[in-house]
């Protein structure tokens, strides 16, 4: 214990003051500090990573029931020795999707046979259940216990079947769930607490929207995940920009549902009009094929060839309203520096060209029905209508609204957590590897610096409700595709020339400094981790953002190991270049390990079947010692809770404050 002077209690007496209405007396204070300095000394929890999910609904639930293979692998460490392995592949979906599995156990057995088996099914359950809890206190395994059975599992949990004395008392428990058909709830809710325990926290590295179906359903099962943070992505910051009612920001959000015929996010999951689009598209492009707007359709969609016809048309008429109003944006925003991406201004519809950084391609298209040659960037009267119901639909979609919501209070640009650094894609660099300035109202931003300010102004954005010109919202779209935008990357984005030019040459996106300068220099993950106040020896960078093409032999493991770019192809439009379906990362008290992931087939399978996500482990780094929670940020701020605690037993001993007695 600390030995403290007079001077420091009495500079600190208010605090301790205050401290002392929790902790009354030296025997509470002592208490609790018992209590802190016990847990400073069990192992550190696990955490789980993962990015890039792009609405991949199914497949991320997945991942979280099975946290990537851990409980798998619990089951198995646990139960190996023991039990039979076809119970052990009906076990884990068990663990899974209980009540889903339940059902179809219940179909399969009948009688005593079912009796015996829901007996056997819970004691093996509980064993399980009790590994998973081991590395955390009683205290915290209490918290996470479902009020109907609190009683019941803690004290499953905690007793030993084999105990002579207790040994008939703890069957008699499960015997009496069994009898008194309860047996189904418990094995339900102990399952929840297995996944639960498993994982103790999660950090998603961004791109929870776009291109697959069901960004709405990943988000409310992370409303519901008990500890978790978000990095945004660009996809995200899109969205973010989307519910802020920024224009650019709507019109592209539905572009990219149209490309991959994904309407059913927009209107089933967030109940966003698109009817009144689908009938200006109608009346503006009837005769026009709009061959480069066809939508990507996967192979498990079934449209008709009426709704790809429509789709069709609905893409070309939103691709032109966006580059509308993205050239607006560029227009008043001429510290963007984006005068090259005004392509509209620079078509030749007499010749038919489009001229791109002073090269003058051949369109392959011409129909521009609503361009004003004199005015391109100008919306028709019609296309200001629809974008305008558009925008009203973003705004007052309280679904999307309370997701937003939940990103920003969960969320942020960056994070640095148990010496690691998190982000989604990149820090803005010059070519000499130094950090590239951005200057704003007077003052220079670079490194942790900048990030700090895209915070705060992407916040500033969403919540400044006052109309203002130009909009702040307006700043979203530009951490959307701007060049010195940390979660974009790239010199440009160019989605007009692929849409418009056949000749690949301005197709291509160049990445910033950042992309190669983090592998060919050996010292600058270790310059960027010093920015962050992260000590090298010891850190690392996380990303996603840049999906690893694993056929082509690309590691996410770069820098020396000092960065883990964790993007594999979550998203199935991705999987061709990626060649597995995305990676995990968990990290506790043994060290790091990277999972890369085959693809998910479906629900009903591995209900049914047991069909699991194929998985291959790749151990990255090995701690020599196992990590403690005195190891960790949860550890260092329980040291400062010790600290404060023992000055508080200080001040009472001293008679600095009076000891107060409990009624």
């Amino acid at each position: 214990m600390n030995n403290f002077t007079k001077a420091e209690l009495k500079k600190n007496r208010k605090y301790l003051e205050l401290l002392s209405r929790n902790f009354p007396n030296i025997t509470s204070s002592v208490s609790e500090v018992v209590n802190l300095r016990a847990i400073l000394n069990l192992p550190k929890s696990t955490e789980h990573f993962l990015t890039d999910i792009h609405g991949e609904n199914e497949a991320f639930n997945h991942v979280m029931q099975n946290a990537s293979g851990a409980i798998r692998r619990k089951v198995m460490d646990e139960l190996g020795s023991t039990v039979a392995l076809e119970d052990l592949e009906e076990l884990v979906p068990l663990i899974y999707y209980p009540s889903e599995k339940l059902e179809l156990i219940k179909q399969e057995k009948q009688g005593r046979y079912l009796e015996n088996w829901y007996q056997l099914t819970i004691y093996r359950l509980v064993k399980v259940c009790r590994a998973a809890a081991s590395k955390y206190t009683r205290s915290k395994v209490r918290k996470t216990l479902p009020a109907d059975f609190a009683y019941i599992m803690e004290e499953l949990l905690q007793e030993d079947e084999h105990r002579f004395n207790k040994k008939d008392y703890y069957n008699q428990i499960i015997h009496s769930l069994v009898d008194y058909g309860r047996a189904d709830h418990f094995i339900v809710e102990i399952s929840g607490v297995i996944k639960r325990l498993t994982t103790d926290h999660l950090h998603i590295i961004g791109d929870i929207f776009d291109r697959g179906p069901g960004p709405q359903l990943v988000m409310e099962n992370l409303m519901h995940h008990h500890s978790l943070d978000l990095q945004w992505g660009n996809h995200d910051i899109l969205w973010m920009g989307a519910a802020s009612g920024n224009p650019a920001c709507v019109a592209c959000v539905v572009r990219i549902a149209l490309r991959y015929a994904n309407m059913d996010a927009l209107e089933n999951g967030y109940g966003i009009n698109l009817l009144p689009l689908a009938t200006f598209a109608n009346r503006a492009y009837a005769k026009d094929p709009c061959a480069k707007f066809r939508p990507k359709i996967s192979d498990a969609k079934a449209e008709t060839d009426t709704e790809i016809d429509l789709i069709t048309r609905m893409h070309k008429a939103i691709a032109i309203i966006q580059f509308k109003v993205e050239d607006m944006i560029v227009g008043r925003h001429p510290e963007y520096d984006m005068d090259n991406r005004q392509l509209l201004r620079q078509l030749d519809l007499e010749n038919g060209t489009v001229t791109v950084d002073g090269v003058a391609y051949p369109l392959n298209d011409t129909n521009f029905p609503t361009i004003d040659p004199e005015h391109p960037e100008a919306l028709s009267p019609e296309e200001a209508v629809v974008l305008d119901r558009l925008v009203y639909s973003f705004i007052h979609s309280d679904k999307l609204q309370r997701h937003i919501r939940f990103m920003y209070a969960k969320g942020s640009m960056y994070l640095i957590y148990n010496d690691n650094l998190l982000f989604h894609a990149c820090i803005p660099l010059n070519g000499d590897g130094s950090f590239k300035s951005w200057h704003y109202k007077g003052h220079d931003y670079a490194g942790k610096s900048l990030m700090d300010k895209f915070d705060q102004l992407s916040r500033e954005a969403y919540f400044t409700t006052m109309d203002e010109d130009p909009p702040r919202s307006d700043f979203l779209w530009f951490l959307w595709c701007n060049k010195d935008s940390p979660l974009f990357g790239k010199d440009k984005m160019a989605t007009f020339e692929r849409y418009f030019i056949d000749d690949k040459t301005p197709h291509k996106e160049n990445y910033t400094p950042y992309y190669t300068m983090i592998d060919e220099s050996p010292t600058m993950a270790d310059m960027i981790l010093e920015e962050f106040g992260i000590d090298p020896s010891v850190g690392h960078i996380i990303n996603g953002h840049v999906p690893v093409k694993a056929t082509s032999g690309e590691s996410p493991i770069r820098a020396g190991g000092k960065q883990l770019v964790i993007d594999g192809g979550f998203a199935k439009a991705y999987q061709k270049t990626t060649g597995i379906a995305g990676y995990t990362l968990t990290y506790n008290s043994y060290g790091l390990t990277l999972i890369s992931l085959k693809p998910f087939e479906s629900v009903e399978k591995a209900i049914r079947d047991g069909v699991d996500i194929q998985s291959t482990k790749q151990v990255i780094e090995t701690n020599l010692q196992r990590k403690r929670v005195a190891d960790t940020d949860i550890g260092r701020n329980i040291q400062h809770q010790v600290h404060d605690l023992e000055m508080l037993i200080a001040a009472y001993r001293k008679g600095f404050i009076k000891e107060k007695t409990l009624d």
